[in-house]
């Protein structure tokens, strides 16, 4: 007789949900290297995902182009690329395009057209420059068919889709690019489809967010996000962790400390033995926000240029492990990941929960320079 977990799951999959697996590496300098380190500790953790979705961001990635906005757009349908690229015609100068380069790799079926535009703003008018890319994705992400741009940020880029993280590698050939800040993700998709626009990291302008855990909250999450112009499209949980932290530290101001209080507050006893002040702000800060506080378990990576940001959940129901060695910060599901690339680390913690660890790049430190050249 069939086992009753085969009818319901095909592919035979244990779905373990507290799998998922993150891994971020920074070099707090400034200077710019190869990814072949964070390939290597993402993909010992294989076990952790199911072959459904890997991804990675990277930060310095296109210094020649460093000045406009870099789209990595998926295309299902050649009418999908032609309405895109009207629209883009229409709405930005394009300076450069291509084909992200891609090589055959036997474990990647069916995948998308993927190509990266390089625009410059045509006519902003009234609105600031992200906010004009904002509305532009997503209305290509919303009424253009068979079209989704999934990284849209300066002097970066995510390269994403259906495998396992190590296989998106050597498919666009990762191990050919340097930047300053890595992210890696490799997927357990639980309650959403695996699909190529709902592999991690998930994108807006600079801000990229990896997860590992569930967002309960996503219903009340999206609706709240949706009042600011954001439409939720990918088909999964974690894409309102990064239109959260764009609506709240670039739009709204916020600074990283409160922005953690929103995403994972403390529960209403802790708030209750603060300081009256304390108590104040925090009560302040449920009433305004209380509708992006991210129920549910969750461990996430967030980064943009100049920052990687690690986060849990207020319990810590998922793992995270810190390591620093000499210039460079790493964030990881797993400490064997990080030791398989830093085996002599000066520092490795747990953070506690719902208490952000922050990289930052130092002073003077540049964004944008080679590995020779960094001071």
């Amino acid at each position: 007789m069939k086992d009753i977990r085969q009818i319901n799951n095909p592919n035979n999959d244990n779905k373990i949900i507290d799998a998922c697996s993150i891994f971020g590496a920074m070099d707090t300098t400034g200077r710019r290297f190869s990814g072949e380190g964070v390939i290597r500790a993402i993909a010992n953790m294989h076990d952790r995902g199911n072959g459904l979705g890997g991804g990675f961001a990277v930060y310095g990635l296109y210094p020649e182009y460093a000045d406009q906005y870099a789209f990595h757009i998926m295309f299902l349908s050649q009418q999908g690329r032609q309405e895109t690229e009207a629209f883009l015609k229409e709405n930005f100068d394009i300076i450069a395009q291509q084909e992200v380069p891609t090589r055959p790799t036997p474990p990647i079926k069916d995948p998308p057209l993927v190509r990266r535009y390089f625009l410059d703003i045509k006519r902003p008018g009234q609105k600031s420059g992200d906010d004009y890319v904002l509305e532009k994705v997503m209305t290509i992400n919303t009424e253009l068919s068979d079209s989704f741009v999934f990284s849209s940020g300066k002097n970066m880029g995510v390269f994403k889709g259906v495998g396992y993280p190590e296989e998106i590698a050597d498919y666009f050939c990762l191990e050919q690019y340097r930047g300053y800040l890595w992210t890696a993700h490799g997927r357990f998709p639980t309650n959403s489809p695996g699909w190529w626009g709902g592999a991690h990291p998930f994108c807006i302008l600079d801000w990229t967010v990896i997860h590992n855990g569930e967002i309960s909250s996503y219903g009340i999450n999206k609706r709240y996000l949706e009042q600011f112009g954001y439409q939720c499209t990918m088909q999964t949980d974690t894409e309102v962790v990064a239109y959260a932290v764009d609506l709240l530290m670039r739009q709204h101001h916020l600074p990283l400390e409160i922005v953690a209080k929103v995403l994972a507050p403390p529960f209403w006893d802790a708030i209750g033995r603060m300081p009256p002040e304390e108590q104040k702000l925090m009560r302040a800060l449920r009433q305004v926000y209380g509708s992006l506080l991210l129920n549910g378990p969750f461990a996430v990576i967030i980064a943009h240029h100049g920052e990687m940001i690690g986060l849990t959940d207020r319990i810590r129901l998922r793992p995270l492990t810190v390591g620093e060695k000499g210039d460079m910060l790493y964030l990881s599901s797993e400490e064997s990941a990080i030791r398989l690339i830093a085996p002599e680390l000066d520092k490795a913690w747990i953070p506690m929960g719902g208490q952000p660890v922050v990289g930052r790049l130092k002073t003077g430190a540049k964004k944008t320079v080679t590995a020779g050249e960094a001071k």
